[in-house]
């Protein structure tokens, strides 16, 4: 059987940025493609990575089938309209907004449109681009993602929230592409009656964004370029591990 195999972030780098073909027998699993794609391009980095199986996060030992389409997803750092019609495109009646945008994030527009009469408390996570990281002068970003894959997962966790904290509306905005300092690269606005609630939210939203939805930060600095070091993956997701297959 076939399956495609995609790279994201750093992996890019070393196993290729184009789509690859690869053959397996029937009933191989998720560790099998591994331990083959390991033999090939030995390397310390397959540590810690995960594997989505058509956008959904896998374990090493889902079977694959014909035509799967698997993600290597290295830790990552933690979908597309222009950020003016970013509420048309994306908002639901659930009280969810989500995107992903090439386009400068409207923070304001999107903050006001998030309040609503019943709420007593809005907190905004602004995630910005600074100039310097680790005593390196920044000169820009980019950012890239599993896109289907990160709208299900942003979607998920906005869903989450609402449930877990009780709050009323989780508007969540993720750019893609280039980011020059100052600019904003994620906008969380969570909206509900307490304070206690939206501030407990909002964290829980950043960090868990931060550690599971696939998108990756590659940084320009005015001595040389590099992946940014990701997050950990949550136990159960990284099935890259060596022995990760193993009962």
């Amino acid at each position: 059987m076939r399956v495609k195999v995609l790279c994201f972030g750093v992996l890019k780098d070393w196993l290729g940025a184009a789509p690859a073909a690869v053959e397996l027998a029937e009933g191989a699993s998720v560790a099998t493609l591994l331990d083959e794609l390991r033999a090939q391009k030995p390397a310390a980095a397959w540590q810690g990575v995960a594997v989505s199986v058509n956008a959904e996060y896998a374990t090493a030992a889902q079977v694959l089938r014909e035509g799967d389409e698997v993600g290597l997803l290295p830790p990552v750092s933690g979908g597309t309209a222009r950020a003016a019609n970013v509420l048309d495109e994306s908002s639901g009646p659930d009280n969810v907004i989500i995107a992903l945008t090439r386009e400068r994030i409207d923070a304001d527009t999107l903050v006001r449109a998030a309040k609503g009469g019943a709420d007593g408390a809005v907190v905004v996570f602004d995630g910005i681009v600074r100039d310097n990281t680790r005593g390196r002068r920044t000169l820009y970003l980019d950012y890239e993602a599993y896109e289907e894959m990160a709208m299900k997962q942003m979607g998920a966790l906005a869903a989450e929230a609402r449930t877990r904290f009780g709050v009323r509306q989780v508007t969540m905005i993720h750019r893609l592409g280039r980011l020059e300092v100052g600019e904003t690269s994620v906008l969380i606005v969570v909206a509900t009656a307490h304070r206690a609630q939206a501030y407990e939210a909002s964290r829980w939203l950043i960090d868990t964004l931060k550690k599971t939805v696939p998108i990756w930060k590659r940084e320009t600095f005015a001595d040389g370029v590099v992946w940014a070091d990701g997050e950990p993956f949550p136990a159960g997701l990284a099935a890259g591990a060596e022995g990760a297959h193993e009962g």
